[in-house]
């Protein structure tokens, strides 16, 4: 077996992480490929070296000495040098980024930095062989990851090599320029590794136990996820769930390769596996909920709209027109409602209602804001009668008026509407009657 690990921030914060993290790799000899993270927090008062790094970028964009802010950073490294009792010397790739960074070399060049030397510092601890993201993890012209290019390329480096340390989160452009992906974006390296190599399983190391069913930060203590689908993950990564890159999931998907979300910190606790499909059945009818805050409804009105052909186009090109995306959009014989981002849209909402106006000619128009989204997901759901009436059961007891409910046809996930201020209650509900009441 092929194993790749990823492992994130937290995990290799410091030395003594560092060594947690060197124990877990040697502790099984299939993991033979390690993509790290940047340096995270120590504790809840420390920055993230990520953070420093623009930090310090933007004090050399300006024109101001930035090398205080440099030799903080530089600082953080011979830490974990020090306290690993490597003879490892970074001076010289600090030089390099002191000159780039007067070159002004750019944020993603200066961002990328973190992983890269870290990835340094863990191919010496390992005594794996290092190889820089930039020259295997391809952009085109337009911004966008070039996945077929990065597969080939990947491929053919690693194949001849026994183990390596890929850093996470950039790659670059053809013309050698560092490019990275959105923060997080360590977990897709970790996937297109796991690809390249068509690793058995592709392990993603962080400081929780796997995917809860609900956030932490909402309900004391959440029952944990044993297996989950990519399908499943991916409805809950856009609502919000965050332990892993929504994006990390395309490359592994098409290659079959399951994903075992662990915690450095508590190694031998099981996590959560990630799957293309299972026979397993979930503990309960639902497998997570998760959601957003932040939305708000453009609500359209015209009579005989159902038998007007081309209105929902019409509606949409205002939006288009205004470059904002949409999330939702339930309707009836008459009516069609539009979820968007409020911060989106607040800054030109009379731009859209005009182009509504003028594209659609309806009846009437009203827009209603402050609104929260919830998704009910759970591969349980399609095999289970009365799920719907089980959660707006939940949120009448709770005195929670339903705003929008919008179920695709994979009967995979519900997705609820409801005011901002009844978000963490209804989520609370929804996890009471599907959870707690089956203990």
């Amino acid at each position: 077996m092929k194993k790749v690990v990823k492992f994130g921030g937290s995990s290799l914060a410091s030395a003594e992480q560092f060594k947690k993290v060197g124990d877990i790799i040697r502790s099984d000899n299939e993991r033979k490929f390690v993509v790290p993270s940047a340096p995270g927090k120590r504790n809840d008062d420390d920055t993230k070296v990520t953070d420093m790094l623009y930090e310090c970028y933007a004090l050399a964009e300006e024109g101001k000495d930035f090398k205080g802010k440099l030799n903080e950073i530089k600082a953080r490294y011979q830490e974990i040098i020090d306290g690993l009792s490597l003879t490892l010397s970074l001076e010289d790739e600090f030089k390099t980024i002191a000159k780039n960074f007067k070159e002004k070399s750019g944020k993603d060049y200066a961002a990328s930095r973190g992983e890269y030397l870290n990835g340094i510092i863990m191919a010496n601890y390992l005594g794996y062989e290092f190889v820089d993201a930039a020259e295997v993890i391809i952009f085109g012209e337009n911004g966008e990851y070039d996945m077929e290019k990065t597969n080939e390329l990947m491929r053919a480096c690693l194949s001849s090599l026994e183990s390596a340390v890929v850093p996470g989160f950039y790659g670059a452009y053809e013309n050698g320029c560092v490019k990275t992906f959105s923060r997080g974006g360590s977990d897709i390296t970790g996937s297109i590794v796991a690809r390249a190599i068509k690793a058995n399983v592709y392990e993603n190391w962080t400081d929780v136990s796997g995917f809860m069913v609900a956030d932490p930060r909402i309900i004391y203590k959440p029952k944990s996820i044993d297996t989950i689908t990519y399908k499943e993950l991916r409805e809950l990564a856009y609502m919000g769930a965050t332990v892993l890159h929504e994006d990390a999931i395309f490359p592994v998907r098409s290659e079959g390769i399951p994903i075992n979300i662990k915690n450095t910190n508590s190694p031998d606790d099981d996590g959560t596996w990630i799957v293309e499909s299972t026979c397993q059945k979930s503990k309960y009818v639902i497998t997570g909920i998760a959601g957003k805050k932040g939305f708000c409804a453009v609500n359209i009105e015209k009579d005989c709209m159902n038998s007007e052909i081309g209105f929902g186009r019409k509606v949409l090109q205002a939006f288009e027109d205004n470059g904002i995306s949409f999330e939702h959009v339930p309707s009836g014989i008459d009516t069609m409602t539009v979820f968007v981002h409020q911060d989106e849209f607040m800054h030109k909402e009379q731009k859209v209602v005009s182009g509504i106006h003028r594209l659609a000619d309806p009846d009437t128009i009203d827009i209603e804001a402050d609104l929260a989204l919830i998704a009910v997901v759970g591969r349980g759901m399609k095999s289970t009668r009365g799920t719907a009436g089980r959660i707006f059961s939940a949120l009448a007891h709770a005195n929670i008026n339903v705003k929008m409910i919008d179920q695709g046809s994979s009967e995979l996930n519900i997705i609820i509407g409801v005011a901002n201020a009844d978000f963490e209650t209804a989520i609370k509900a929804i996890y009471d009657i599907f959870v707690l009441s089956q203990l």
